[in-house]
């Protein structure tokens, strides 16, 4: 049942205990003991119960028995009651109404008098004395019966929902999904953007884009200035060179920097991957690389404001050792098995991960590069001095703390961050 606003639901119930009877409980009453009444054995019987229905309901004892023998269900009139407020005053309200933007009919019902000769004296409306006169008797509840509150919310200006923004049409055609944990085939890769705006998100600044591979948790970070087709290509294309194993799929969020026409061509051209997309609001969609947003970006760059080339370059530079360090030299843990603990506690899993093993050393295990990708990747490894290449990262970490960002009013070159500026003019 609906209850209105303007009913207490909550507090103290407004009638009493003491009140008489409504016509629609007296006859549920006379309803229930109806049957008690025709099966009754003697008058001395039927006189009680008459004694006790005249008690509860009040009715004239004659009255009950004219019910009790004769048909409780309630008649309708034979001649119904006039309409006391005809089209005219219909049609003044609707007017008023709308010229008011459709207020409710506590707001409405005072002010139709004086708005009906405004509205008059401007030429939008055209009342008798009669009609003006029944315009200030109406009460409330006949003004919200000609003014429902669907047909308000349906045409008035203020507070009205806005239309949900129109479906991509690129994006309707990408599937929903997410990667599975027990992805066993590299290729499979999660992407995400990272924004270095510090503060405030105003202006242009640098975004870190990253894509991790489910299977071998191989990482691939790149430095861009804003988030434009051109720099999102140039992107993708630094790293499509430098990935040693052919990409399979490409997993990004519902972002228009991912989902748009321009980078899903490339995609489409050079890449030739599937593309899938994770649920609007679902971040575990995307768990990996969601948490490799912190643990290779956030804890080396931190959250302060990236906004000029030369911290593009030098932020670029960070991440081609942490590719290094990471993909080669660092452990991952991944996960091998999910054992229910019990039946009678299904919802307890006991988590088997794999011995943690750097990703180049899965790709390895998995077969995913070919004999000359995976002797260039064995040589690069044998001539890293890991310990060289920390200090190194630390080095440019420091660097690239210490560089200041761009002074208010200047406009930054994107090109400049290019990897192919011959593309910069496209």
């Amino acid at each position: 049942m609906i209850v209105h606003s303007k009913e207490n639901v909550t507090g103290v119930n407004e009638m009493a205990e003491t009140d008489p009877m409504t016509v629609d409980e007296r006859r549920k009453y006379l309803h229930k003991i109806r049957l008690r009444y025709w099966r009754a054995e003697g008058r001395k019987e039927r006189s009680r119960l008459l004694d006790e229905a005249q008690a509860v309901t009040g009715l004239h004892r004659k009255s009950l028995i004219r019910l009790l023998n004769g048909e409780l269900g309630r008649k309708r009139r034979k001649r119904e009651r006039g309409k006391r407020y005809g089209p005219e005053v219909d049609a003044a309200i609707a007017v008023i109404a709308r010229s008011l933007d459709y207020p409710c009919a506590e707001r409405l019902q005072p002010n139709l008098v004086w708005m009906a000769r405004h509205l008059q004296a401007h030429g939008e409306l055209l009342l008798s004395e009669t009609t003006l006169e029944l315009l200030g008797k109406i009460s409330i509840s006949s003004v919200r019966r000609r003014l429902p509150a669907s047909q308000r919310a349906a045409q008035r200006l203020a507070h009205r929902v806005g239309r949900p923004a129109p479906t991509s049409s690129v994006r309707s055609f990408i599937p929903m999904r997410r990667i599975a944990w027990e992805e066993r085939q590299p290729g499979h890769l999660e992407v995400d953007l990272v924004h270095h705006c510090g503060l405030s998100s105003q202006g242009q600044y640098v975004h870190t884009l990253q894509l991790v591979d489910v299977a071998s948790g191989w990482s691939e970070c790149v430095a861009v200035l804003g988030r434009s087709w051109l720099v999102m290509q140039d992107g993708f294309e630094r790293i499509r060179q430098r990935l040693p194993f052919a990409i399979r799929e490409l997993h990004p969020d519902n972002g228009s920097e991912f989902l748009n026409a321009h980078l899903l061509r490339y995609w489409k051209d050079k890449v030739k991957a599937d593309v899938s997309r994770s649920r609007p609001f679902h971040k575990n969609d995307n768990r990996f690389v969601e948490e490799n947003n912190f643990s290779l970006v956030r804890a080396y760059v931190g959250y302060g404001r990236l906004d000029t080339v030369e911290q593009t370059h030098l932020l670029n530079q960070l991440y081609d050792k942490l590719w290094l360090y990471h993909n080669f030299f660092q452990p991952v843990l991944r996960l091998q098995e999910k054992r229910i603990r019990s039946e009678q506690t299904p919802a307890k899993v006991k988590r088997m991960y794999a011995p943690a093993i750097p990703p180049l050393e899965r790709l390895i295990q998995a077969g995913a590069l070919s004999p000359e990708k995976q002797a260039a990747c064995l040589a690069l490894r044998e001539q890293t001095n890991p310990m060289r290449l920390r200090e190194e990262i630390q080095a440019l970490v420091d660097r690239l703390a210490h560089l200041p960002c761009a002074p208010e009013g200047q406009v930054e070159d994107v090109r400049l961050t290019l990897q192919q500026p011959e593309h910069s003019h496209v």
